[in-house]
């Protein structure tokens, strides 16, 4: 119970060095990381640059809530709360009957495009300035098939047959305004010239105006009505400014500016003049329903005239008491209004149904209004029957004329509102953009999304090259599998200085020793050298014999560099070292030390050599070494002979070390068969290149052969923020040498 806290941190630990590893690893690549977040933003920069500027039109209008109309309708609606005009005045602008006769006024189902050369020609057409109205850039490098800045092309027919419709059609300029109309397999449909009309059959075509080069071709397509409405209805943006302000702000983007606010205008005119024939519409229908309920008004109000004079000449009663008239009054006035609703009653009817909120809202009404007046009526029922009488028939006359001449004075206004074609929508602003600053592209903010999608590119290069490359990076990954590090050695630049150095030597025949702890004795590498060397005089007090067998899991870990710097080192410490160069397919320790491969291993093991006579000497006072030799056809089988354990126990004798250089275990099986001959066994291992399970596959290969694997050298290890706070090994870090070196 009481290890549970050590496990819980050493989790955190692990996690914290994880983290710690991962942004190790991003600083470690940069330099990629800035290459292609550079690359992403000189893309993003040469978009903004290049790409077709749009341009957005702007204009506003005023929708007025709409007065009371002869029926009162306005008045029950604002009494349900019903939303705003507005929202229904949007819906009408962006309307198939607006949009569409826009579309078929301006032509805009017609769609028009020159031909640029890719990637620049539009930006230098844009960049042209004509010295006058009118002309025409001449073609760049006599290419006159692209527009290079200046040409127009003006089409105001275009009928194609059904089959044609919404294909790209290429149109031909030719010389003095001459023209041709061309399909996409090139086969002529239209020849004429500028302002002549065209019809062939279901062809029609009618170019209005045609500037360019001749040769110069533009696209040309005629696309279906529907989805040209569509696409508007998409592209036009309307909304209200304010809530219930009335104020609507209409918007339209297009790459050309002068199209955008032809477009928009034309939208709003249109939509004005639809509001007037919709207010006029609405006061004829209106005017027509009062022109049908006058007369009988009319009748009703004579007939009720004549009923009251008779009763007065019959029974000579010329008026009612004041109270009488007081009443009569207040059940006159609601009388008229009662039939004032009930004419919208029967309005309502023609639109309605009886489950309307605005019908039942009138019922209620009414029904209010009757109950008040069968209240009144009540008071006047005590009177002598000669008043009741003389009551109910001016009641009926002053009813009568108070509908009658309200109708009338209705009727006027509607005559007047019908006549006057003035609807409740007005402009404001005319459509207009400002040139100054088109809405797209943005440049800014597509540079910073550019550059930020390249650096989230190149951070996702380098994780998934870090998963995928399962090379081990710490010695302690190494030590993991069983295996003590010897020596970690670091990469050192000026050892491939001397590689590029030997490479040129070849060529020029020179014969120079190309070793990095002969020509570069300070380096960090060199100094990882004399400490294995330290670490290696220890390790081989027990061993059988003086042998060092250094091999590989794999090509390229740099077990010939470390031999042969080693064997350098080593003598340079006063001992007796033969550096033997056991792999006889593709050693190449006589280049590092610039001798010939003739007279080696392979030649003394087929005895076409003695001993002494392979043994070189080098530079360095101590240091000796055999070549491969000439490159046998098989090499392992020499390897087996007794003589070559003959020929180690006689050299064995002569110094105090003896190494062997082998091939990589996992390629061939020479370093096996060299192992069981040699005290010491080492293995070198590259920084980022091993995986664990190569490691693991080549002990386990040596274990197999009965060979006990001494440990491991660490080779080629990179200075990387993501190897920090391993272990002890980070000593390369450092450079460590005289002042005077």
């Amino acid at each position: 119970m009481q290890q549970a806290p050590i496990l819980k941190l050493q989790e955190d630990d692990n996690k914290e060095i994880d983290l710690l590893s991962l942004v190790g690893t991003l600083i470690d690549h940069k330099l990629l990381i800035s290459v292609v977040a550079g690359a992403f933003m000189a893309a993003g920069a040469a978009y903004a640059v290049l790409s077709t500027p749009v341009y957005r039109a702007n204009a506003l209008v005023q929708v007025e809530a709409k007065k009371n109309d002869v029926l009162g309708f306005s008045d029950i609606s604002s009494m349900l709360g019903q939303e705003s005009p507005s929202v229904t005045e949007i819906e009408l602008i962006k309307s198939r009957s607006v949009l569409g006769k826009a579309i078929d006024n301006l032509q805009l189902d017609i769609e028009i495009e020159p031909h640029f050369f890719p990637l620049i020609g539009e930006f230098v057409s844009r960049r042209f300035n004509p010295d006058n109205p009118g002309d025409v850039a001449a073609p760049w490098f006599g290419m006159s098939r692209f527009s290079w800045g200046g040409e127009a092309l003006s089409v105001s027919r275009l009928e194609v047959p059904g089959a044609l419709v919404g294909e790209t059609l290429t149109l031909v300029a030719g010389e003095n305004g001459n023209y041709s109309l061309l399909d996409e397999d090139d086969n002529i449909l239209a020849k004429s010239r500028v302002g002549e009309p065209f019809e062939d059959g279901e062809i029609k075509i009618n170019v209005e105006k045609l500037s360019a080069n001749p040769g110069a071709r533009f696209s040309v397509t005629r696309q279906p009505r529907m989805a040209t409405i569509i696409e508007y209805q998409k592209a036009l943006d309307v909304f209200e400014r304010g809530k219930d302000s009335g104020i609507l702000s209409l918007a339209l983007e297009d790459v050309d500016s002068d199209r955008a606010i032809r477009t928009l205008n034309e939208i709003i005119k249109l939509y004005v003049r639809q509001n007037i024939e919709r207010t006029s519409a609405e006061a004829a229908a209106s005017l027509d329903f009062l022109k049908e309920q006058l007369p009988q008004v009319r009748k009703d109000l004579e007939r009720a005239e004549k009923s009251l004079n008779q009763y007065q000449i019959r029974s000579k009663s010329i008026d009612i008491s004041l109270e009488t008239k007081a009443i009569l009054d207040q059940i006159v006035a609601l009388d008229s209004s009662i039939s004032t609703l009930k004419l919208q009653r029967a309005e309502m009817d023609r639109k309605f149904t009886g489950q309307h909120p605005a019908y039942r809202a009138l019922m209620m009404q009414i029904s209010e209004l009757t109950a008040k007046q069968n209240s009144l009526v009540k008071k006047v029922e005590g009177l002598p029957a000669t008043q009741q009488e003389l009551f109910s028939l001016t009641r009926d006359v002053q009813v009568g004329n108070e509908i009658y001449t309200q109708l009338l004075n209705k009727s006027q206004e509607l005559d007047v509102m019908r006549a006057g074609t003035v609807g409740n929508v007005h402009l404001i602003d005319e459509a207009d953009v400002d040139l100054s600053k088109p809405v797209k592209p943005q440049k800014a903010l597509i540079v910073l999304a550019m550059t930020l999608l390249g650096a989230f590119v190149a951070i996702a290069i380098v994780l998934v090259r870090k998963a995928l490359n399962r090379g081990l990076e710490t010695p302690e990954a190494i030590e993991q599998l069983g295996l003590s590090v010897y020596a970690s050695i670091p990469y050192s630049p000026l050892q491939k200085s001397e590689e590029e150095r030997r490479a040129r030597s070849r060529t020029n025949g020179d014969k120079t020793v190309h070793l990095l702890a002969l020509n570069h004795p300070t380096d960090l590498a060199v100094e990882a050298l004399r400490s294995l060397r330290t670490s290696l005089h220890f390790a081989t007090l027990e061993a059988k014999n003086n042998r060092l067998m250094i091999s590989g899991p794999s090509p390229a870990v740099g077990k010939t560099f470390v031999s042969v710097n080693l064997a350098a080192v080593i003598a340079q410490a006063g001992r007796r070292v033969l550096l033997i160069d056991v792999d006889m397919r593709k050693g190449y320790v006589h280049k590092m030390l610039g001798v010939r491969a003739e007279n080696g291993l392979s030649d003394v093991l087929s005895k076409r050599c003695s001993l002494d006579k392979a043994i070189n000497a080098t530079e360095i006072n101590g240091f000796d070494f055999i070549s491969r030799g000439q490159i046998p056809p098989n090499p392992s089988e020499l390897l087996m002979r007794a003589n070559f354990a003959e020929m180690l126990d006689e050299v064995s004798k002569n110094y105090d070390l003896v190494i062997l250089d082998t091939p990589p275990l996992l390629a061939v099986t020479d370093a096996a068969i060299v192992g069981r001959q040699s005290g010491t066994n080492l293995i070198v291992a590259r920084f980022g290149l091993n995986p664990a399970r190569e490691i693991e596959l080549t002990i386990r290969r040596f274990s197999q052969n009965g060979i006990e694997l001494k440990g491991a050298i660490f080779n080629g290890v990179e200075k990387r923020a993501s190897a920090y706070g391993y272990g002890d090994y980070g000593y390369y870090h450092y450079d460590y040498k005289s002042d005077n070196a």
